[in-house]
C-alpha cells in the first residue's frame, strides 16, 4: 500500500511526472555513480568526463512545457523537489547554459553541451511506460554507467533494474503488506476491515502507517503538507501578471482575491448561496498557477492535479463549523487510503490513462476525504469516491503546448467544485451505490488502455491542436549538430 508520505509528497511544478520525478532520477543517478565509484575506485566524481541524457515517450513529447530538461539537470547538480529554493532556479542553471559546464552533484564540473547532451526521442516509446529517460556518464576511462528511469506518476520513479525485479519485489511488498495491522488492496477490502473492526477510514490508515513511524512523525509531515497547501493557495494570490511558457496565460487568483474579499467586506455575498464555490474556485485556481510558475506545490496525487485537495479542504476550513487540525489529518488520512488504491489497481498518470488518473483520482480522493470529516461512514466515503471518479471517466490529459496551464488550471477548479457534490451526495444516502468503487477503478483502466496516446500527456490531441496556435512540443529542439 502507498503511505501518506509517498502520495503527498513536496515537491515543485509544473508536473509530478514530467518534473519532480525527472528531477528525483536525477538524484537517483547521482546516488548510482556514488555506490559504483565507491566501490571500484577511489576516486569519485572527477572520474565523470561526460554525462547524456535521454528523454523518451511523453517526456520528451511535453518535456519542455513541463521543464523536464531542467528539472534532470536540477537533479544532477544535486538539488531535490522538497528542498530547492524555487526562487533561485536560474541561478541553478545559468553555467550550464552561459558557459556549457555541469557542476555534478554540486563537486565537479564537467562540460554540458544542452543541444548536443541533451536528446529528445518524441517518436519512440519505451516498453513499461511513456514517461521514461535514460542517464549515460562516461568515464575517463571511455567505460560507461547508465540507468533507464520511469517517471510513473506522482512523482514516483523505477529504473530498470527494480521493473525487471518486478516479482521479487511484489514478493517483498507482500511481506511489507503482512505486517500491516489493517491491509487491503481494494476498497471491498477496506470496507470490510473497517466493519470488522469499527474503525473509520482515517483510523484504519493511521494504525498502518504507525506499523512504520512513530505518532508525532506521522503528525508533523501531515502539518507540513497542509503548512505547503496553505502556503500555495497564499503565493498564488499573492502575485498577477503573465504564466512563464509563451502561451500568454494572465494569471487570475489575484484578481479573483480582489474581487471576493471586497464583496465580502461589502456584504455583497451575503445573499449569494453560491459563494462557497467562488472561493473553491480561487483556491484551486491559485495553487495551479503557482505551480505552472514552478512553485512549491504537493503532489495531491500530481502537480497536475495539486490544486483540488488543497482547494476542498480550504473549503473546510473556511465554511464547516468546528473545523480542526485533526479534521484536516484526518481528511488526509482518508484520501491517502483511496488514492493507494487508485494506484494500485489502475494509474494516477496522465500519460498512461490520460487526466482521469490525475484529476479523477484527486476528484475521488478529496470527495471521500470530505466525506469522513463530515461525519460519513466508511461506506459513505467510498461511495464518494466513486462518484468522484465515475464522472470524471474519458478524461483527456491534452494540455495545450505541453503546459500545465489551459485546460488544467480551470480543470482543478471544476474537480474541486465536483468533489463537494460528491461528498454532499454520498452523505444524503447509506453507502450503497449501483456501481462500486473497484469496478470504477477498473473502468478508469480500461478506459485509459483503449484511449488513443495522442490523448495521454503528448500535446497532440484534443485541444492541444485545436487553440489556434501550432504545438512547439511537436516540432523538436532546434540542435545545431555541427557542436556536437
Amino acid at each position: 500500500m502507498v503511505s501518506v508520505f509517498d502520495l503527498f509528497k513536496i515537491g515543485v511544478g509544473p508536473s509530478s511526472s514530467h518534473t519532480v520525478g525527472p528531477m528525483v532520477a536525477g538524484n537517483r543517478f547521482l546516488d548510482l555513480l556514488e555506490e559504483y565509484l565507491d566501490k571500484d575506485s577511489e576516486g569519485k566524481f572527477y572520474q565523470i568526463d561526460k554525462i547524456r541524457i535521454e528523454l523518451f515517450g511523453s517526456l520528451a513529447a511535453t518535456g519542455k512545457g513541463h521543464a523536464t530538461d531542467t528539472a534532470i539537470l536540477l537533479g544532477l547538480l544535486g538539488h531535490s523537489p522538497a528542498s530547492i529554493d524555487t526562487t533561485k532556479t536560474s541561478d541553478y542553471l545559468n553555467p550550464i547554459f552561459d558557459q556549457q559546464t555541469l557542476m555534478l552533484a554540486g563537486k565537479h564540473h564537467i562540460d554540458f553541451n544542452y543541444n548536443c547532451d541533451l536528446i529528445w526521442h518524441y517518436d519512440a516509446v519505451l516498453t513499461y511506460h511513456p514517461n521514461a529517460l535514460s542517464i549515460t556518464a562516461v568515464l575517463t576511462d571511455h567505460s560507461h554507467i547508465r540507468q533507464t528511469y520511469y517517471s510513473v506518476g506522482g512523482g514516483f520513479v523505477l529504473d530498470g533494474n527494480e521493473i525487471y525485479n518486478q516479482n521479487d519485489n511484489q514478493a517483498a511488498s507482500d511481506d511489507e503488506v503482512s505486517l500491516l495491522p489493517y491491509p487491503f488492496n481494494s476498497a471491498e477490502e477496506l470496507l470490510q476491515q473497517c466493519k470488522e473492526h469499527q474503525l473509520s477510514i482515517s483510523q484504519l490508515v493511521l494504525a498502518n502507517e504507525q506499523a512504520n513511524r512513530d505518532l508525532q512523525t506521522i503528525e508533523n509531515y501531515l502539518n507540513d503538507v497542509w503548512q505547503v497547501m496553505q502556503s500555495c493557495v497564499k503565493n498564488g494570490y499573492a502575485d498577477d501578471g503573465t504564466l512563464p511558457g509563451g502561451l500568454n496565460v494572465k494569471r487570475r487568483a489575484k484578481s479573483l482575491y480582489e474581487q471576493l474579499s471586497h464583496e465580502h467586506k461589502q456584504a455583497q455575498q451575503l445573499n449569494d448561496s453560491f459563494v462557497a464555490m467562488d472561493w473553491v474556485n480561487l483556491y484551486a485556481i491559485a495553487v495551479n498557477e503557482e505551480n505552472a510558475n514552478g512553485g512549491k506545490v504537493v503532489t495531491a496525487p500530481t502537480n497536475g492535479a495539486a490544486g483540488i485537495i488543497p482547494a476542498v479542504l480550504h473549503y473546510y476550513r473556511d465554511f464547516i463549523n468546528d473545523s480542526d487540525t485533526q479534521g484536516i489529518h484526518r481528511f488526509l488520512l482518508t484520501a491517502t487510503a483511496i488514492g493507494s488504491i487508485i494506484k494500485q489497481n489502475a494509474s494516477i498518470s496522465g500519460a498512461e490513462v490520460g487526466c482521469q488518473g490525475e484529476v479523477g483520482s484527486a476528484c475521488a480522493m478529496a470527495a471521500a476525504g470530505l466525506t469522513e470529516i463530515l461525519n460519513g461512514t466508511p461506506a459513505q466515503c467510498l461511495n464518494a469516491a466513486e462518484i468522484g471518479i465515475e464522472h470524471n471517466l474519458g478524461l483527456t490529459c491534452d494540455p495545450i503546448e505541453g503546459l500545465v496551464q489551459v485546460p488544467c488550471i480551470e480543470r482543478n477548479a471544476m474537480a474541486a467544485v465536483k468533489a463537494i457534490n460528491a461528498s454532499r451526495l454520498a452523505r444524503r444516502g447509506d453507502g450503497t451505490h449501483f456501481v462500486s468503487l473497484d469496478k470504477a477503478i477498473e473502468t478508469m483502466k480500461e478506459t485509459g488502455e483503449d484511449m488513443h496516446d495522442k490523448y495521454k500527456e503528448t500535446a497532440r490531441g484534443g485541444l492541444a491542436i485545436h487553440a489556434n496556435r501550432i504545438p512547439t512540443a511537436n516540432l523538436g529542439v532546434s540542435v545545431n549538430f555541427s557542436q556536437c
